[in-house]
């Protein structure tokens, strides 16, 4: 019994602290709180960092995608089903026009080659013979004539012979760089058989398509840039070959044809690249992306404005928007230069809410519109009243 009396008094012991120490908070908080609002009452100003909206150029420009391709680009075939016997360079080798890469079996066409000059041979002797007897009458210059016919033809087919063993070697059409390939001697290739890319990446041609209310813009020579995304950060300077002399008809877009300069190889075929036409520069208010609040298609500002007790407060300010530019925001309207924005922070604060910028360089100005500033004779004298 005693027991149970002796914690009924200690939880109600501990209840009567409990309200007690409450009250405390209640009475002395709402003082401590004063900077918030005037008495006490009102909630404690939040410190946020503000920046000043100023000009910047921004470039008016056009941004669609085109993909890479070098100046020329082949895939290496064979026209013929034959043994490779020697292949003649390295993966990714740069080679000259006319280099020998791959050599196939030509013991058939060697073969043909020497009948045919045999042959050839052989019909010059009797027409050498028969145009002799010919011309001292002894035979009819009709006999002479055909062996002239002969020898004619044993010289086609001397020629045929060596193409058919010149398709047997298979060399570069063009200078470039060779890709990765499989290919070894001893393997058995068939017609249209993949054996080495060739690519000419000393120039890089991007073709794009521009929709036709640009056209005016467009010409060739005009300067653009390239951003390919494979490669952040890194944009290349190049100009327009060639406009098509067509607009399609389907999706009214025209095509065109721009060219860059590749010296080091960053850029390579098949790169998805963005490319970028200036159309000129304007100026124009900007601020920083993390100063902007979107909801929906509406975007806005927090103000920094003087409150009606003095202090500092956040003023929603509905903005249009423009252009993105290195984390900077064209302001189209709602905004002027000079004004003073809340740059970061924008969850912690609603459409007037007492802040403070806790700048260093403005601490005391700021400090005393706030909330009385806590150093100086005026943050002493109504503790003193």
């Amino acid at each position: 019994m005693i027991r149970r009396h002796f914690f009924l008094v200690a939880a109600v012991a501990a209840l009567v602290l409990m309200l007690v120490v409450g009250g405390l908070k209640l009475a002395f908080g709402g003082k401590a709180e004063g900077p918030g609002g005037p008495g006490g009452r009102g909630p404690r100003a939040t410190s946020v960092s503000q920046t000043v909206t100023a000009m910047k150029p921004f470039a008016n420009r056009i941004e669609v995608l085109g993909v890479a391709k070098g100046r020329q680009s082949v895939t290496i075939t064979s026209n013929t089903a034959e043994m490779i016997t020697g292949v003649h360079f390295r993966d990714g080798q740069s080679v000259s026009r006319g280099q020998v890469l791959v050599e196939l079996k030509d013991d058939q066409e060697t073969a043909g080659i020497a009948q045919a000059q045999a042959q050839l041979s052989q019909a010059q002797r009797d027409y050498t013979r028969w145009k002799t007897l010919a011309e001292k009458g002894i035979a009819p210059r009709a006999t002479a004539e055909q062996y002239l016919s002969a020898v004619e033809t044993g010289k086609a087919a001397l020629a045929s012979a060596q193409a058919q063993r010149l398709d047997r070697v298979i060399r570069a059409p063009f200078a470039g760089r060779v890709g990765i390939s499989d290919v070894a001697p001893g393997m058995l290739i068939s017609p249209g058989t993949p054996i080495v890319s060739l690519d000419d990446v000393s120039l890089i041609r991007v073709d794009f398509s521009v929709p036709d209310r640009y056209l005016p813009v467009l010409r060739e020579g005009l300067t653009l840039t390239a951003s390919p995304d494979a490669l952040p950060g890194e944009s290349f300077i190049g100009h327009i070959a060639q406009i098509d002399t067509r607009i399609d008809a389907a999706t009214r877009a025209v095509k065109a044809r721009a060219e860059f300069p590749n010296p080091g190889g960053r850029l390579k075929p098949g790169m998805l690249v963005k490319v970028g036409i200036d159309q000129g520069l304007r100026q124009a208010v900007a601020v920083p992306e993390s100063a902007i609040q979107f909801e929906g298609q509406q975007a806005s500002v927090f103000l920094i404005a003087k409150g009606p007790k003095g202090g500092l407060v956040a003023r929603r300010q509905i903005i249009q928007t423009g252009l993105t530019v290195g984390g900077q925001v064209e302001v189209l309207s709602g905004l002027k230069p000079g004004e003073k924005i809340v740059a970061d922070g924008l969850n912690r604060i609603q459409d007037g809410a007492s802040i403070t910028t806790g700048e260093r360089g403005k601490g005391g100005q700021a400090g005393g519109q706030g909330g009385k500033g806590r150093p100086g004779g005026a943050g002493r004298k109504p503790a003193a009243g």
